[in-house]
């Protein structure tokens, strides 16, 4: 599951660019880690079959770019073209995985959590699926190491030689989780569940017939672009939002359903606050954390992630901040879950930062806005090797392109010019261009633009590889 509003750990995620994207820690992002991890699920009894990513339409290319880098090829990239909470979209892949006419079994996670024991995982979530393929619901619950406030938590009970999910339990104030700590029996809400597709879809029925009909009504209609799925759009507007928990879980216990949990003690994190972020971070002596250009200096437990510049700290106690081009926080770190009122207040006032980054990812490369002003705008632009933009025009602006590295091929009206380092184009207001990177490497611009109106949506599409026009 790869949905995402990107609230919780601006300003490094956006809407337009979720936490499950970022590098947080290593080489790759959350939902790499995530592929990566259920690609070792695989046993001599235990077949793992290509992913099935549930994601959002905006998303699409970074979900294929991500994977892509790790070599896996996902079974089916269903793109949702409206949130529905996470019923409805382990609807979708239930349905996605019976097409084949097998019954499999689904490993369903979030793919914004992290995990430091990796062997340990693999062992929970193997002996799950075993459990799953037997007709049981498993959930994995995470063993308590604190008094956590900001988890749900499964009150649980000995079962054969298993443990059977008693209650649902919503988050606790501070007494009661330690008196969940000391007591014993109770574990944290991971948000990971592992069963067949029809087991789900049974469940559903039962419990929630509304949303398993209108799911089955938006996918029945979908429309099938290579791994792209896109479930009715009008239809899928129609479904009921819920969650799984309240959906299905929660319905469970003393129901004729199964409802098995399995213990995970593996350095799970859901990292779903800037304070989760420090808590599973390399500290020194002091406690602090850093990532990027920092320079820490008689400050204790405070983390810094710099992002585009030097960031200095002094004298800090128990604070967050997190730079990037475009924007910075600074927040205690008891209420960094509280950074969700600073993307509101963007969001009330219509403020790009809540939505973008000044670096914006797009299917053929990306562009950073390095530089505006009245009637201008400086963007440094990077296309893949292969890759090509739009066949388009602009009513409002004129722009000047120069090559810095790479080999671009351009369209300009009736002219197709290659250039190469240090070279530039004039494109005239009105006139039809195409930029595309013929090369082995990538190829990067510098774009300036200057005319009366700069906005992204002045643009007329002719062509497109992407399915914009």
């Amino acid at each position: 599951m790869a949905g995402g509003s990107g609230t919780r750990l601006w300003p490094l995620s956006r809407a337009g660019y979720p936490k499950q994207f970022l590098v947080l820690n290593g080489n790759t992002s959350l939902f790499q880690q995530a592929a990566d991890r259920l690609a070792t699920l695989g046993a001599e009894d235990i077949a793992v079959r290509p992913p099935i990513v549930v994601g959002n339409e905006e998303h699409r290319f970074m979900v294929l770019d991500q994977l892509r880098e790790q070599k896996i090829a996902p079974e089916a990239v269903l793109l949702e073209p409206v949130g529905r909470n996470t019923a409805p979209a382990i609807t979708l892949a239930a349905l996605q995985a019976i097409e084949s006419g097998q019954d499999p079994v689904l490993v369903v996670t979030p793919a914004d959590q992290t995990v430091t024991d990796g062997p340990a995982f693999t062992a929970a979530l193997q002996d799950a699926v075993r459990q799953a393929a037997d007709g049981a619901i498993v959930i994995l619950g995470i063993t308590p190491d604190r008094a956590e406030i900001g988890y749900g938590y499964i009150r649980s009970g000995v079962e054969g030689a298993g443990l059977r999910v008693e209650a649902f339990v919503e988050k606790p104030d501070a007494a009661t989780a330690q008196r969940y700590l000391d007591q014993g029996g109770y574990y944290w809400n991971s948000g990971m569940f592992v069963l067949r597709a029809s087991v789900w879809l049974k469940a559903l029925q039962q419990f929630r017939p509304d949303i398993e009909q209108a799911t089955r009504v938006s996918f029945s209609g979908k429309a099938v672009d290579g791994p792209f799925v896109r479930p009715a759009k009008d239809a899928f507007a129609a479904v009921p939002s819920e969650s799984i928990d309240y959906a299905v879980m929660e319905r469970c216990p003393g129901s004729a359903i199964a409802l098995r949990m399995v213990p995970l003690a593996a350095g799970w994190n859901d990292l779903g606050a800037w304070e989760a972020v420090w808590q599973v971070a390399d500290k020194d002596a002091s406690g602090n954390a850093s990532r990027g250009d920092a320079i820490i200096a008689d400050s204790r437990n405070t983390l810094v992630h710099a992002t585009s510049r030097l960031v200095s700290a002094v004298g800090l106690d128990n604070i967050v901040v997190v730079e990037t081009p475009d924007a910075v926080l600074v927040a205690d770190r008891s209420k960094s879950q509280d950074v969700k009122k600073i993307v509101n207040q963007l969001t009330a006032s219509q403020r790009d930062e809540q939505n973008l980054h000044r670096k914006v990812h797009r299917p053929w490369g990306w562009y950073d806005s390095i530089d505006m002003g009245e009637r201008f705008q400086v963007k440094r632009i990077m296309v893949k090797p292969g890759a090509s933009l739009s066949l388009q025009m602009h009513h409002h602006r004129a722009e000047h392109w120069i090559v810095v590295q790479g080999t671009a091929e351009i369209v300009n009206g009736d002219k197709t010019l290659l250039l190469t380092e240090n070279q530039s184009t004039y494109i005239p207001l009105g006139q039809v261009h195409r930029l595309s990177n013929p090369g082995k490497v990538p190829l990067e611009i510098i774009e300036v633009q200057s005319g009366s109106y700069l906005g992204e949506d002045d643009i007329v599409r002719y062509q497109d590889t992407y399915g914009r026009n």
